[in-house]
Parts: C-alpha cells; sequence; structure tokens
C-alpha cells in the first residue's frame, strides 16, 4: 500500500494568511529577543496587562484560530508561563495554525474571519509589546520591515536578521 502526503492547498487567500502569520513571527521575534528577565513583569501602574499575559493571551488566540479552522472553536484563558516557556509557547502556536494552513485540511472559516478576528488582535498586541519594550527602558531597535527577510512557514523563533535597522 502507498501513502501519498496530502500536497498544500494553492489558495491565494491561505498563502496571504501563511503570509501574515511568518510578518507576525519576525515582529514578535524583534520585540522579545533580548527582553531582560524584569520586562515579562512590567507594568504601566494601571490596568493594563504585564507583557507575560498579552503573549499568553496571544498564545491563547492561535489555538483559538486553530480550533475555528478545524470546526470546533473553543477558548481558553491560559495563565502566564514563566517568560521564556511564554515566548516558546507562543511561537508553538504558531506553528501549529501555520502547519494547518499550509495542508490541504479544509477550513471551517473564511480567511477573511480568521484574519479579521485573532489574526488581526496578534498583530495589535505585537504593537503592544513593542510599546511596553520603550516603557520599560529596554526598547527595540526601529526597522525598515518593507526589507526583511519574511517567508510564508518561518514562524519560529528564529528569524532572519534585520536588513535594516535604525
Amino acid at each position: 500500500m502507498t501513502t501519498t502526503t496530502p500536497r498544500p492547498v494553492a489558495d491565494p487567500a491561505r498563502r496571504l494568511l501563511r503570509h501574515t502569520l511568518a510578518t507576525l513571527a519576525y515582529r514578535v521575534g524583534k520585540a522579545v529577543r533580548d527582553a531582560p528577565d524584569s520586562f515579562a513583569s512590567f507594568s504601566t501602574g494601571e490596568k493594563g496587562r504585564t507583557p507575560a499575559h498579552i503573549l499568553a493571551h496571544m498564545g491563547d488566540l492561535f489555538d483559538w484560530a486553530l480550533s475555528i479552522a478545524r470546526g470546533r472553536q473553543a477558548w481558553h484563558d491560559s495563565a502566564p508561563l514563566p517568560w521564556p516557556k511564554e515566548v516558546e509557547r507562543f511561537f508553538k502556536t504558531l506553528q501549529a495554525f501555520d502547519d494547518y494552513l499550509a495542508s490541504s485540511e479544509p477550513l471551517d472559516a473564511s480567511a477573511e474571519k480568521l484574519f479579521q478576528g485573532p489574526i488581526a488582535d496578534a498583530l495589535t498586541h505585537t504593537g503592544q509589546i513593542a510599546i511596553l519594550r520603550r516603557m520599560a527602558g529596554c526598547p527595540i531597535r526601529g526597522e525598515n520591515y518593507f526589507r526583511a527577510e519574511i517567508a510564508a512557514g518561518r514562524v519560529g523563533a528564529n528569524q532572519a536578521a534585520p536588513a535594516r535597522e535604525f
């Protein structure tokens, strides 16, 4: 008996979602890379979330996105893990969702709905983490993201070096 691996779907909407996830991985990677240990619990003193809570929420968003795509929508509020574990968890959830998008498995929701819900929310939270880095006194450098080496499927913590920072 011969087995075949399902071929990835060449759907342009799925390709765009995968590129968006790779862009998100690049930007989150930059925002969390080399953050001091104290950053995870940084608080503005207001009612906002700490970076650890934001990143835990982002991991929950991609668990949710995957559950939506599979047709078994489920939401969970996760307590933040220690920072290095939370960073690892985030990239694992992103990878699992990207793997599903790369497969030939059907999407139970439209690409547009997946974008407007969990993905767009995660983009917002990525900016929040970057702003909190500056407020915590450990800013990340600006970058020309148009020049960044971003490729669909590269959604882990190991990203290309910045092409042009300022």
